[in-house]
């Protein structure tokens, strides 16, 4: 059950709208379902058609009569005098009855403060069905002592009460409001975008490419920029005195209103964390100047990720069985990279899997919005590999490595819905079970010719059998399931790979065993797959590293060679897919 408060200041114009056809016709039967004082109570939509705007203009002049008597009193106009309220129940739900509706708007405007139980000179209020999933609760909000109602917190207020009737009615339980969700379109902004053609409104487009922008971004400068090279129009609000941008608005390349004007949204209307001082400590915490540069030698910035990711798992996992000592605004920096990295790689990722990880990205992003705040400086590693991620070129070339690196997100992204559970996040855990979904159909996607190429690969039979007697010997409680598994071919190439590079398959067959527990593992074979593919990736890494590190001597002047390198190369353009248009 939802409850959804706002205000206003024109009584006639919303009776108008709950008593008329709807925008779509969707309105069939409106009535008053429960109101201050029943009896005299005038119902224009009970009544013949000639008398309905008459009895409109009666109930409106109705309800405001205490708002004139102040106004009248005070010689000041009241300044959003209309109070209201739709509840909705969820989809699925059962039918409600009038009589049950009546009890459910009785108890909100009790819980919030517009008529509590028993207090007679409370404001007036009706309570109008028009459609058989909800109603409207509206009221004007100046009680008939001529006072304004205490209606502080009346959005917590109502959510809180809702939570309760829904046990009680037997309804759906939903998950309870933090105040952290980014602002809904309004209808009038779903109607524009439906007349336009478009699947989304100007302010769910605005929301989406800017938080594609800052993951990708290095400064806010660059944040800027990128927004402006997507056709975006940006305004900046400046300090009076200082004249440092103290806030932006944004505005969507083909959005005008009557005038043909943009509609600009603020940052902070966009998203929380989209507002310009969230955007600096984000940003602020990123040092390009500890940005790892790509080489061909060296580990992908796929695995580069991947590494960080693990770390990530490894430190959640260690909180959830108490032994982990990091604070929650640490993790929840952590999470803010986590959502970089999914929107980076949603950027740069395969083409198959590009669609799923965007809806990944756009999921997680209310599983990032919490009211921990992060320490964004701790979490430098993974934010890091993130925006590495957007450097790679012919990323396609490196099949094995994404697949990898999903694989792991899918792992540590379990881990932090876990984390929203244990915290009684329950909007965040929702949207990261939601990002799951669509990140565990990328994995699949990208994983899936990765694993059919190495299958095609396998070793000979002999060889095969060799690697089977290897791991019943090694891991003897999983063998039979990772045999059964449809990964195993590709895990026994995988091995041959290791083998053929100088590791013996026992030794580590036992060490990516160790690596953590396979008895929740659908497909431990694909786990160990992509286990020893990092751990090998890893070794030869290190052999690289280590060579790079001894001294070398030019042969025709003896003198040393240049290790420390010169400035770090531009960076190439990555190939996104950014829409510059809402579809």
């Amino acid at each position: 059950m939802v409850p959804d408060v706002s205000t206003g200041s024109r009584t006639r114009g919303l009776l108008s709208y709950l008593y008329g056809p709807g925008r779509r016709d969707e309105h069939t039967d409106p009535h008053i379902v429960a109101a201050f004082a029943m009896p005299g109570i005038p119902d224009p939509g009970r009544a013949p058609l000639d008398q309905h705007h008459a009895l409109l203009d009666e109930l409106a002049d109705y309800l405001d009569q205490p708002v004139r008597v102040r106004e009248q009193r005070t010689g000041k106009k009241v300044p959003q005098h209309v109070w209201h309220c739709p509840v909705r129940t969820a989809p699925g739900d059962r039918y409600l009855a009038d009589e049950e509706w009546a009890q459910v708007a009785r108890r909100v405007v009790h819980a919030t403060g517009i008529a509590p139980d028993g207090d007679d000179a409370a404001c007036r209020w009706i309570a109008v069905r028009h459609a058989e999933d909800h109603i409207h609760i509206m009221a004007t909000s100046v009680r008939e002592d001529g006072r304004r109602p205490r209606t502080n917190r009346d959005g917590q207020r109502a959510q809180a009460e809702c939570r309760k009737i829904e046990a009680e009615l037997g309804l759906r339980r939903l998950k309870s409001g933090d105040f952290t969700a980014a602002p809904m379109p309004t209808s009038a902004e779903q109607a524009k975008a439906l007349r336009a053609g478009n699947t989304e409104t100007a302010r769910e487009w605005l929301r989406d490419h800017a938080y594609t922008a800052a993951a990708a971004a290095r400064d806010e400068a660059e944040y800027f920029s990128t927004l402006h090279a997507l056709g975006i129009k940006i305004t900046y609000r400046l300090g009076p005195q200082s004249g440092d941008i103290t806030g932006y608005s944004l505005a969507a390349p083909d959005d005008t209103n009557s005038h043909g004007e943009p509609v600009y949204f603020s940052g902070s209307t966009l998203a929380p964390d989209l507002s310009i001082n969230r955007l600096r400590e984000r940003l602020s915490a990123h040092d390009a100047t500890d940005q790892p540069t790509a080489s061909a030698a060296g580990p992908s910035p796929w695995h580069q990720a991947d590494t960080a990711l693990r770390d990530l798992r490894m430190s959640l996992l260690d909180h959830e069985v108490g032994g982990g000592r990091q604070e929650d605004s640490v993790i929840q920096a952590q999470a803010a990279a986590f959502s970089e990295l999914l929107h980076n790689a949603a950027a740069t990722a395969p083409r198959q899997a590009r669609a799923e990880l965007r809806a990944a990205a756009a999921s997680f992003n209310r599983a990032n919005r919490s009211a921990i705040r992060a320490e964004h400086h701790s979490a430098t590693a993974l934010r890091t590999a993130a925006k590495e991620l957007l450097h790679t070129l012919g990323s396609d070339k490196d099949g094995a490595a994404v697949a990898g690196l999903l694989s792991t997100a899918v792992l540590a992204l379990i881990a932090l819905a876990r984390w929203n559970e244990t915290r009684h996040h329950q909007q965040q855990a929702a949207a990261a079970h939601q990002t799951l979904v669509h990140l565990q159909t990328a994995y699949q996607q990208a994983a899936e010719p990765v694993l059919a190429d190495l299958a095609s690969r396998t070793p000979s039979a002999q060889v095969a059998q060799r690697y089977a007697i290897d791991l019943r010997a090694t891991i003897p409680e999983h063998a039979t399931r990772i045999l059964a598994d449809p990964a195993w071919p590709a895990l026994a190439t995988t091995l041959a790979k290791a083998e053929s590079a100088g590791q013996n398959p026992r030794r580590v067959l036992a060490e990516i065993a160790r690596q953590r527990e396979l008895d929740t593992a659908d497909h431990p074979a694909e786990v160990l797959n992509w286990r020893l593919h990092h751990q090998t990736t890893e070794r030869h890494a290190a052999r690289v590293r280590a060579a790079s590190a001894r001294p070398h001597r030019n042969t025709s002047t003896g003198a040393p060679a240049n290790t420390t390198g010169g400035a770090p190369p531009h960076t190439a353009q990555t190939e996104r897919e950014v829409p510059t248009k809402r579809r």
